[in-house]
């Protein structure tokens, strides 16, 4: 009797061990089916993200008049220029940008009553030193600081994005030292 039922659940656990293996011979031979299907003629197609190598960035120095130019539409381009956006080996991660140098800041124009309305703040760090000063009284003051802060509005806020900050030179007259550069000039449509 003891035979028996030692018999049997001998034969109980060599049934499951059997489906097991089955099983997980099937789940091997699936995943092989589709490691094949995802291969093309050049091996396994599997997306991986492209980072470049230091000595492949070039970096070129651009340079844009922003005299008559709209704020906003000035700024998302000098931020794609920063960032490298406009290079096919753009890495989010990466500083794969260039250098943009800004003449003519004095000169930008805002749409609507953004002169007078558009407000920038800061704090001193004291309590109840919060500080507000208008675009206009701003541009009149310091207009170097206007395009560069609507510049890190669209830049990452993270050490990339203070890196990228580091190669935005910003003038308010028509001069400017990087002629050793020789920065390419761009037109901007508005």
């Amino acid at each position: 009797m003891k035979n028996q039922e030692l018999q049997r659940r001998q034969n109980k656990i060599q049934t499951i061990s059997l489906t097991f293996i089955q099983g997980y011979l099937k789940i091997q031979l699936v995943l092989s089916l589709v490691n094949l299907s995802n291969q093309g003629e050049e091996g396994n197609m599997e997306q991986k993200t492209y980072i470049p190598k230091i000595q492949e960035i070039q970096r070129k120095w651009y340079l844009i008049n922003a005299e008559g130019l709209t704020l906003g539409r000035l700024a998302s381009k000098i931020a794609t220029l920063l960032m490298g956006k406009h290079k096919n080996n753009y890495t989010p991660f990466f500083d794969t940008g260039d250098f943009v140098v800004v003449i003519n800041a004095e000169k930008i124009k805002v749409t609507g009553k953004k002169l007078e309305q558009k407000l920038y703040r800061h704090h001193t760090g004291y309590p109840g030193h919060l500080k507000e000063e208008r675009l206009m009284d701003l541009l009149a003051r310091k207009p170097e600081e206007v395009i560069r802060r609507a510049v890190w509005g669209m830049l990452p806020h993270n050490r990339l994005g203070r890196r990228l900050i580091r190669k935005l030179k910003v003038y308010a007259g028509s001069q400017h030292p990087h002629q050793a550069q020789q920065p390419i000039p761009i037109a901007i449509e508005e």
